[in-house]
């Protein structure tokens, strides 16, 4: 899925805070937000394995969680969010599209590393692939609560998400053909660190 199908995930998982503990509410959302997030900063470098945890994250959100429950503060609940959309992440890109440039073709086998058991988890497609016409309408669904519950400026983030996601989804089949014919030309020395699916076979043919 798209990144900003998971940062509108993570946020609306703080939603019950706008009527058990509105003046966390603020929080739990940026929070929210930045845990749906975190998990893609390793797209460069050992994208969805890197920085994916299904089953860690998803631990110790429960954990932090109860913490939260327990103890409620502005802390508590900055932690329990961004645990919680940091595993809602990592276990919905499960339900994506494979690891490939190309993930429409369904060719690849990866969907996101499980670190507990060492392997990984196999693509469910439930979600074609990221930036596909069902991932916008989720991301639409999800944006939806958001901008009742929402005042500015966080409604504005949403807004500004939605943007995104609407040209990602629109672009998203020309960046992958894009990135096949440019990847050819990278210079040597810039190839380690690019991401395996974009200088594998598939990628320059």
């Amino acid at each position: 899925m798209m990144l900003p199908t998971h940062v509108l995930g993570g946020m609306l998982l703080a939603a019950p805070l706008v009527r058990v503990a509105p003046e966390l509410a603020p929080i739990g959302f940026v929070a929210g937000f930045l845990g749906g997030l975190f998990p893609d900063l390793d797209m460069y470098v050992g994208h969805r394995k890197t920085l994916h945890f299904p089953v860690y994250y998803s631990l110790f959100a429960a954990i932090a969680l109860v913490a939260a429950l327990a103890v409620p503060s502005a802390a508590t609940v900055a932690a329990a969010l961004f645990l919680l959309g940091a595993a809602l992440h990592s276990v919905a890109d499960m339900y994506g599209g494979g690891l490939e440039l190309r993930p429409w073709e369904g060719n690849s086998d990866r969907a996101v590393y499980n670190h507990y058991h060492g392997a990984w988890i196999p693509p469910r497609r439930l979600v074609r692939y990221d930036g596909a016409v069902e991932d916008l309408a989720l991301s639409v669904g999800l944006a939806l609560p958001l901008l009742y519950l929402l005042d500015t400026p966080l409604r504005r983030v949403v807004l500004g998400t939605l943007l995104v996601a609407a040209v990602y989804t629109v672009t998203r089949r020309y960046l992958a053909e894009l990135a096949a014919r440019i990847t050819p030309y990278a210079p040597a020395t810039l190839l380690p660190y690019l991401p395996d699916r974009y200088h594998d076979d598939d990628a320059r043919r």
